[in-house]
């Protein structure tokens, strides 16, 4: 499994907002309100992370998310078709999102916050499945997990010590 340190400042990344939630602390003084922010970028060529920012503002929080997602960057493989190589289920604590392999001409189908994921790591044609819980962090995770434990033909075969037209059948 190749689960290496990308350095961000490589590519041209394009951010998108998951999801802002205003969260509430009770204090002895009233209410702190204070915005986490759920954020994904990616260079829409390989490449996929997403992060979680907080702050008192929510222009400040977005950075955050920003920083935070830039330093979780993954790398994913995309196929000929701008698919996957093969259908696989990523999981992230009760959320599991299945991901299934398309043919040309498909598009993303995907909800809200896979369908994110998805397209700025670069897909164009994928179908997805969200199983369990619809908590968007944790579905926004879960895509992640199983887009990075996806193995290319290529990977199989070197594992196996086999040729890739063995493996492809």
């Amino acid at each position: 499994m190749k689960h290496t340190i990308i350095d961000a400042n490589q590519f041209e990344l394009e951010e998108q907002v998951v999801a802002i939630k205003r969260v509430t602390k009770v204090v002895k003084g009233g209410r702190n309100m204070r915005f986490a922010a759920l954020v994904v970028v990616g260079d829409k060529n390989g490449h996929v992370g997403a992060g979680l920012g907080k702050a008192a503002e929510i222009p400040e929080a977005i950075h955050k998310g920003v920083e935070d997602a830039k330093k979780s960057l993954v790398e994913v493989p995309i196929n000929e078709n701008g698919s996957i190589p093969h259908d696989w289920t990523g999981k992230f604590g009760s959320a599991s999102v299945l991901l299934k392999e398309s043919p040309e001409g498909t598009g993303i189908i995907a909800g809200g916050p896979a369908r994110k994921v998805l397209e700025l790591a670069g897909y164009k044609n994928i179908r997805t499945k969200s199983l369990g819980s619809n908590n968007k962090q944790n579905v926004v995770l879960a895509t992640i997990d199983g887009l990075k434990n996806l193995k290319t033909p290529e990977e199989v075969a070197r594992l196996r010590g086999k040729s890739v037209e063995e493996i492809l059948g």
